[in-house]
Formats: C-alpha cells, sequence, structure tokens
C-alpha cells in the first residue's frame, strides 16, 4: 500500500498561483510514477502532470504547460504541483496518484480559482 496525502488547495483569483504538496509513504517509492489529477465537478478525471521518483522525467497536460511545474523532494518524499497563472477552468479537486502495477489515489484537495 502507499498512503498519499494531497494539501494546499484553496481560493485563489485569476493570475494566481498555488503550490499542492503530496506527502507519500508505504512501500518502495523509487519505482513510482507520481501524478496530479483533477476532476471538475460534471467531468471526467483528466491528467494533469506526473514525475518520476528516480530521474528527471516528467510530462504535462497540454493545457498546463507553462504555467505548471511538477518537481519532488526525495527526502521527504513528497511531490509538489506549483501552479502559475491560474484560470477558472482549473478549478477542479486535484488528486495525487503513485502508480506501479496498481494505482493508488490520495484523498484531494479542492482548488477554486475565481474570475
Amino acid at each position: 500500500q502507499v498512503q498519499l496525502v494531497e494539501s494546499g488547495g484553496g481560493l485563489v483569483q485569476a493570475g494566481g498561483s498555488l503550490r499542492l504538496s503530496c506527502a507519500a509513504s508505504g512501500r518502495t517509492l523509487s519505482s513510482y510514477a507520481m501524478g496530479w489529477f483533477r476532476q471538475a465537478p460534471g467531468r471526467e478525471r483528466e491528467f494533469v502532470a506526473s514525475i518520476m521518483w528516480s530521474g528527471s522525467s516528467t510530462s504535462y497536460a497540454d493545457f498546463v504547460k507553462g504555467r505548471f511545474t511538477i518537481s519532488r523532494d526525495n527526502a521527504k518524499a513528497t511531490v509538489y504541483l506549483q501552479m502559475n497563472s491560474l484560470k477558472p477552468e482549473d478549478t477542479a479537486v486535484y488528486y495525487c496518484s503513485a502508480v506501479n502495477g496498481a494505482r493508488f489515489w490520495g484523498q484531494g484537495t479542492q482548488v477554486t480559482v475565481s474570475s
């Protein structure tokens, strides 16, 4: 099992910034891919960004490229999502995910961007 706890969500005006954190614990994480997903009301959960615990490979959805940055702190077993230039359409519950065959999810953190 992998336990994931997200934090850092909140209410922000359009153009503002937030940094989400995902604290991971449980199994050895070095072989896991970590990711952020989001789900807006009435919509499917969608991929936002991912990073490997080992190496520096990252991947982003087109709609966040240039605005969001995913990073990790191995010593703290924490993955971050720095979100800049936020838009009202970024409003969603953001979920942290760990996958290595099986996928694990955090409980989610609400991000609300006002216009």
